[in-house]
């Protein structure tokens, strides 16, 4: 119940001043518009949303990309915008659970959605005819066809994910984060880039064609090591990040609580993200399985 209180105190309190007291709460003070955000996402909607138009326009609505794929994109490109640009972003670099929230959104969230939709070929539609070929092929050559196997190997994007998680919590590296601007983004960068690397491992890469039990194992790994990770700053009696912990009591918080309920939110919701697609890839095996048992038997 007090965990629950507590939330609710955070995005229910109206602070009259953060950021050292020079900035208030309002809405055209805390969304952030950083062009190395902005560009980039704004860039790909407006490929997405060209390219998708022309193709639908050749090829029917619904050809080529599917409505639902359409609808993935679009989630998870808002879900996006949402992380890093809308007062979310703002709220988490005075608030630690907020920040964690941010980061958990990237990585179970956004990214799973983005892999799904498959977008890459929806925008190149939107380059001019005589690119799309020399542009789509580009990934299809050595070196960089060797570079994304090796990267999407179901292992290889799975440590990677776990490092750029458990590396970016490490205190040294994280106090760094809270005042260097540019390692924020870089954080940001690595937590979402190597989440879009596993989930594609997983999804879209070789786990699909062995019938995904390879998947449900590397799914609860992820989950059981950053679940760790989250136990531990929950029952941690210290404050890990004292930079992170300076707007705290603004938000009726201790700097410990605060820490508690961001380790809470990465173990909980976060690790549950993990545990339902695994369950999820499970169901999907096992029912390919029996078919495929089915069919043998049928044959004899």
């Amino acid at each position: 119940m007090r965990t629950f209180v507590a939330i609710v105190l955070v995005f229910g309190a109206h602070p009259v001043l953060a950021h050292g007291a020079d900035r208030p709460w309002s809405a055209g003070a805390t969304w952030t518009y950083d062009p190395r955000v902005v560009i980039p996402l704004y860039f790909s909607a407006i490929l997405y949303l060209i390219g998708t138009g022309r193709l639908w326009r050749r090829a029917g609505h619904g050809r080529g990309v599917r409505h639902w794929q359409a609808a993935c994109f679009w989630l998870g490109w808002n879900t996006l915008a949402l992380a890093l640009i809308s007062p979310l972003h703002w709220l988490g670099e005075r608030l630690f659970t907020a920040h964690m929230i941010e980061h958990e959104i990237l990585m179970t969230i956004a990214a799973p959605l983005l892999v799904v939709a498959r977008p890459i070929g929806g925008m190149l539609w939107a380059l001019p005819m005589a690119w799309r070929g020399a542009v789509g092929g580009i990934a299809r050559r050595w070196p960089l066809a060797g570079l994304w196997r090796a990267l999407t190997d179901p292992l290889a994007a799975t440590v990677l994910h776990g490092i750029a998680l458990w590396a970016w919590h490490m205190p040294v590296l994280y106090n760094l984060v809270l005042t260097h601007p540019g390692i924020h983004w870089l954080q940001h960068a690595s937590f979402f880039g190597t989440a879009l690397l596993f989930w594609q491992s997983l999804l879209r890469g070789p786990t699909r064609e062995r019938g995904f039990g390879a998947a449900v194992f590397y799914l609860f790994a992820t989950a059981l090591h950053s679940g760790v990770l989250g136990i531990l700053l929950t029952v941690s009696r210290s404050v890990w990040y004292p930079q992170q912990a300076l707007f705290a009591a603004e938000w009726g918080l201790t700097p410990l609580e605060d820490q508690q309920l961001a380790g809470l939110v990465m173990w909980v919701p976060g690790g549950l993200v993990y545990a339902v697609a695994a369950l999820a890839f499970a169901g999907i095996w096992i029912a390919r399985s029996s078919r495929g048992g089915d069919r043998a038997l049928a044959a004899r």
